[in-house]
C-alpha cells in the first residue's frame, strides 16, 4: 500500500510552503506532479511553434528536397540501379562464389552509405534506423526468425513425405547461394521497408506503409524466371507483413535484412529450395520434393505453400501486435498535425 507523506516548495522567500497532499514514494507529491507535467506541457508547446516558425522560414526548395516522396523517387531510383548493378554481377561471377560473395558485400555496404548519406545531408536527419548499436544483435535475430520459420515449413513437408532427403553434398555447397542472400537481404530491404515503407509511412501513416511495401515487394516476384500470380500474392501476405513488422517492432533495419537474409540462405543453401521461382541451384541438403502444389510451394517455391502462408503470416501478426503494443504506429500526418 502506498505511503503517504508531504513535502516543502520553496516560496519567493526564504520561508517554505507546506505541500500537504497524499503521494506514492516513487511518484512524488501530486501538486508537485501536476506542476512538473505543466512545465514540460509548456516546453513542448514552446518547441512546436520553434518548429512551425522554423519550417515557415525554410526554403521551399529545401522542404521539397527533405520531403518522402522526393525521397521515394530519387533514392528509390538510385536504390533501384544498385540492385539491377548487384544482379548483374550476380549473373556474371555465379561460378566465382567467394568473389561473387565479396562483390555483394561491397554493393550492399554501399548501398548502405549512399542511403544514410542521403539522410544526413539531404534530409537533414538522425538515420535511427541504420545506426550501428545493437545491430549485431538485431540481424542474428531476424536471420534465426527467417531460418526457423523456414524450416518449419521443410520439417511439415518432411512429416508428410512431400520433402525426402536422399544424401548431404559437400560443405562447400553451402558457399554459392550467400551472394543472393547477401543482394536480397541488404538491397531489398533498403528499397522496400527503407524507402517504400517509410515514404509512404510519413505521408498516410503506418498502414498505408504496410499495404504499399507488401502490394509491390510482392508484385516485384512476378519478374522472375518461373513466377506465378499466386506466388506474388502470397509473398505480399505473408513476407510483406511480416518484414514490415519486424521494421516497426525496433523501428531498424537490421532485423529485416537478418530476417531475409535468413530464409534466402536457409531455403536456397541448405534445403535445395527454389527461391521465388528464380534459384533452383542445390544446397547441402540432397532434396526430392514432390506432393501438391498448395502444400510444396511447386516451381515457384516455399513461399507459395500453405505452410509459409500460415507461419510467416503468423508471425508478422505476433510482431505487429508487439509493434502496436510499444506505440511504434503512425497515424496519417493530418491527424499528426491536428493532434
Amino acid at each position: 500500500m502506498a505511503r503517504t507523506a508531504t513535502c516543502l516548495r520553496e516560496a519567493s522567500g526564504p520561508e517554505k510552503i507546506g505541500c500537504h497532499e497524499s503521494r506514492d514514494e516513487e511518484q512524488g507529491c501530486l501538486c508537485c506532479a501536476r506542476a512538473r507535467d505543466a512545465a514540460i506541457a509548456g516546453s513542448r508547446g514552446r518547441g512546436n511553434d520553434m518548429n512551425a516558425n522554423a519550417e515557415a522560414q525554410t526554403p521551399i526548395w529545401q522542404l521539397v528536397l527533405r520531403s518522402p516522396l522526393f525521397r521515394l523517387i530519387v533514392l528509390g531510383a538510385a536504390m533501384l540501379q544498385f540492385m539491377g548493378w548487384a544482379q548483374s554481377w550476380l549473373d556474371d561471377y555465379r561460378a566465382s562464389p567467394l568473389l561473387s560473395t565479396l562483390i555483394q558485400s561491397v554493393l550492399g555496404l554501399s548501398a548502405i552509405a549512399l542511403y544514410v548519406a542521403y539522410g544526413k545531408f539531404v534530409e537533414r536527419r538522425d538515420v535511427t534506423e541504420l545506426s550501428t548499436p545493437g545491430l549485431v544483435r538485431e540481424w542474428a535475430l531476424g536471420a534465426l526468425l527467417g531460418a526457423g520459420l523456414y524450416t518449419a515449413c521443410a520439417v511439415s513437408l518432411m512429416l508428410l513425405g512431400y520433402y525426402k532427403v536422399e544424401g548431404v553434398n559437400p560443405v562447400m555447397f553451402l558457399l554459392p547461394n550467400l551472394a543472393l542472400a547477401i543482394k536480397s537481404g541488404i538491397f531489398e530491404e533498403l528499397l522496400f521497408r527503407g524507402i517504400l515503407h517509410q515514404s509512404v509511412e510519413d505521408m498516410l501513416g503506418s498502414w498505408a506503409g504496410i499495404a504499399a511495401s507488401s502490394l509491390v515487394f510482392g508484385l516485384l516476384h512476378l519478374l522472375n524466371p518461373a513466377a506465378t500470380l499466386g506466388g506474388a500474392i502470397y509473398i505480399s501476405i505473408e513476407a510483406g507483413l511480416l518484414l514490415s513488422a519486424a521494421y516497426m517492432v525496433t523501428r531498424r533495419l537490421w532485423i529485416c535484412m537478418g530476417l531475409h537474409m535468413g530464409w534466402n540462405y536457409f531455403q536456397s543453401a541448405v534445403f535445395s529450395g527454389v527461391v521465388s521461382g528464380s534459384v533452383t541451384e542445390p544446397g547441402l541438403l540432397k532434396a526430392a520434393i514432390a506432393g501438391p502444389e498448395w502444400l510444396t510451394g511447386g516451381a515457384f517455391g516455399m513461399e507459395h505453400s500453405i505452410f509459409a502462408l500460415v507461419f510467416c503470416t503468423s508471425a508478422g501478426v505476433i510482431l505487429l501486435m508487439i509493434a502496436i503494443r510499444r506505440g511504434h504506429l503512425m497515424p496519417p500526418i493530418r491527424k499528426r498535425k491536428g493532434s
